[in-house]
């Protein structure tokens, strides 16, 4: 990939403001762009409609220009790609590699879970649906081999799709194509070589190459930084009440999210604003600094 230009992005989900744990995954991909000379792109995964708060998208927009965290280019917002989601579920369903799926959450309950407490998929509806069954949702079918990747971060992993995940969805029961479909269809269209998000994503990565081999998509590069918790050890996020990014003293929040990633500004720019802090940050940055462990909020890491 070393050839081809570097393009970034940035995706957060509208259910709410961004907090800080959501802004140091946004200025590690901002940060890695920028290092590289490359462009910074910014989606809006807004897939599942009821969980997205109104005016959530204007806002988080807002927030990061505000951080000085400008993107190249258009917004692009999930909601508005539904026809190219059902033309790459159409690819899959030409070549056999998903089939529909008529099993309810409550059928599920006592499936076995994963290490992230996913449902690891028995394969109920695998070949064919129940008699008087009716298809409510799509899985796609996980081969028993072992998918290895490199993350930038992490170093070398891999995951048995079929022992650690089973078939995972691709379109919801409820109607809504699930974000791994997603998340591949966009990463190609908008032409991403480099993925930089937060670790809680991190084996979400085997299912997406799966599905980037089956549509015979490229795969990016993949970084997943260190997530913020709470004093409970639980992730930032709208769920643990985690509080919006403030208004005032901005630069004190932005140079606490670059000692999380590794990355502590010199003395002197103690009080310096967000444009000078990312640059001094552009011209250090270093991925291989950035830490494996998490951080607690409001405490030093």
């Amino acid at each position: 990939m070393n050839s081809v230009p570097y393009v970034g992005r940035f995706a957060p989900s509208p259910t709410g403001p961004l907090h800080v744990g959501s802004l140091v995954a946004a200025v590690a991909s901002f940060l890695d762009a920028r290092a590289a000379g490359g462009r910074w792109l910014v989606r809006m995964e807004d897939l599942d409609r009821p969980r997205c708060e109104p005016g959530a998208a204007d806002t988080i927009l807002r927030q990061l220009e505000t951080y000085g965290l400008h993107w190249d280019g258009t917004v692009l917002y999930q909601s508005q790609r539904d026809d190219a989601y059902a033309a790459a579920l159409d690819a899959l369903k030409a070549r056999g590699a998903v089939y529909p799926c008529a099993c309810t959450r409550s059928q599920l309950a006592q499936a076995p879970r994963n290490d992230e407490g996913e449902i690891l998929y028995p394969g109920t509806c695998r070949n064919g649906l129940p008699p008087g069954a009716i298809a409510r949702a799509w899985r796609v079918r996980v081969p028993d081999v072992s998918t290895r990747f490199h993350d930038r971060i992490h170093g070398d992993l891999e995951q048995n799709l079929a022992h650690d995940v089973g078939d995972f969805i691709v379109k919801r029961a409820d109607g809504p194509f699930a974000y791994q479909l997603a998340v591949v269809v966009d990463d190609a269209f908008q032409t991403i070589t480099h993925v930089v998000r937060g670790a809680d994503l991190l084996w979400n990565t085997p299912r997406q190459i799966h599905l980037q081999t089956l549509l015979g998509l490229p795969t990016p590069v993949y970084a997943h930084v260190p997530l913020v918790t709470n004093a409970a050890g639980q992730k930032l996020s709208k769920q643990t009440l985690a509080p919006t990014l403030p208004e005032s003293g901005r630069g004190a929040v932005l140079a606490q999210a670059l000692v999380v990633l590794g990355h502590p500004p010199p003395p002197e720019l103690n009080d310096a604003a967000p444009a000078e802090l990312l640059a001094w940050a552009g011209a250090h940055w270093r991925i291989e600094n950035v830490p494996l462990r998490p951080a607690i909020a409001n405490a030093a890491p």
